[in-house]
């Protein structure tokens, strides 16, 4: 028997995460909105074996071949009782695992429970896995036209709780339907911006999550639902992800996301970082005193004001004032240049419905980010 050089194992491992890398999931939205009824585990390997469907070549008879060592090395699996936690976790796949998916049918809805992949097929002796899909996940999976999401297996890979997994996905459809809005047209700005800030209620967050019995206390659904698992979305995926709570009345009613591509290594663009009332190259001839003057008697301060974007104490703190005036008025004219006053109006006035009582935020800072992020969408829409 020939021995295998521990480097050449190295190399063959090494290939087979590069080949996972570029191995896109792509579901129907349907898929990503039920309800996950199963842990992270058999999730991440139903993730996985559909990442190995083509789609231009869908599998006739719903089957799907994984190498054992594609597998373990998605699970970062490498000690020598691999094989008996890879046999558990199919068992415990096709014992427990299954999606409660909702769809509107006529005047109501219809109510499917599909367990994803009832068959697989494996030796001890050889590295092929044979993984067979259930014939009513497959329209969830192929021939898709409209209505699906795509996203990156590797960003699937590192994340290692349920609900890390069920929100990355849920993130992954709003903002695929931002891109694709945003350069096909279709939908109004306003639209548009809403799915790179989508709001969910807790009620529906707690349904696609499975806890509607659980974590009944605020603090932890918090904790352990949504502040968890975006750590380790912003960690370890291409999102930065951010949220605020929405009261109605004394209760917490719903979440709106935010949600921001990170960018290149490369992108040496300007970030807003702690310095954002810092003078740079281009404004250290302009005095604090002009662009505090310019400020107040700027009709934005009482468009603001109107809209109880800022209060007394604001207009009150220079460094918030100049704030505004160098960094956020500037893009509120360019907003001004392309769709009118009313239209500056519009934005200010969904900015503050969407809004949570930001007393411990940088406001000029909320607000420059508010409209960073409207202005593409309205560029592209005016081309």
């Amino acid at each position: 028997m020939m021995i295998i050089p521990e480097k050449n194992k190295n190399q063959k491992q090494l290939l087979s995460l590069n080949e996972l890398s570029k191995r896109k999931v792509v579901e129907h939205n349907s898929l990503i909105t039920s309800i996950a009824k199963m842990d992270k585990t058999p999730l991440k390997m139903f993730e996985l074996a559909v990442s190995c469907i083509n789609t231009e070549e869908p599998p006739k008879d719903n089957t799907v071949y994984l190498s054992k060592r594609d597998l373990f090395a998605f699970f970062k699996v490498s000690d020598n009782d691999k094989h008996r936690r890879f046999k558990e976790a199919v068992e415990k796949m096709q014992k427990q695992a299954f999606f409660q998916i909702k769809e509107e049918e006529g005047k109501g809805f219809k109510f499917k429970s599909i367990v994803p992949i009832p068959y697989v097929e494996w030796t001890d002796y050889h590295d092929e896995v044979k993984i067979e899909f259930h014939r009513e996940i497959m329209p969830y999976l192929i021939n898709l036209k409209k209505n699906f999401t795509q996203h990156a297996l590797s960003d699937i890979a590192e994340l290692n709780s349920k609900y890390s997994i069920i929100l990355y996905r849920w993130l992954s459809m709003q903002y695929n339907q931002y891109e694709h809005y945003s350069v096909k047209g279709g939908r109004r700005a306003e639209q548009v911006e809403a799915y790179r800030n989508p709001s969910i209620t807790v009620k529906e967050l707690r349904t696609i999550t499975d806890t509607v019995n659980e974590y009944k206390d605020m603090n932890n659904f918090t904790k352990f639902v949504l502040d968890k698992p975006l750590k380790e979305i912003n960690t370890h995926t291409t999102f930065n992800v951010s949220y605020d709570k929405i009261k109605k009345g004394r209760s917490i009613d719903s979440i709106v996301f935010h949600i921001e591509k990170k960018r290149c290594a490369d992108d040496n663009s300007y970030k807003l970082g702690d310095k954002d009332y810092q003078d740079d190259k281009k404004q250290k001839s302009r005095n604090e005193a002009d662009l505090l003057k310019q400020a107040m008697e700027s009709k934005y301060t009482r468009l603001l004001s109107e809209n109880f974007l800022i209060g007394m104490n604001d207009i009150m703190d220079t460094a918030t004032m100049v704030g505004l005036q160098k960094n956020v008025y500037p893009l509120y004219d360019e907003l001004k240049e392309l769709i009118g006053l009313n239209g500056v109006k519009d934005h200010l006035s969904y900015v503050a419905s969407k809004k949570e009582a930001y007393s411990k935020r940088n406001v000029a800072k909320y607000l420059k980010k508010a409209i960073e992020q409207y202005l593409p969408t309205v560029k592209r829409q005016n081309l």
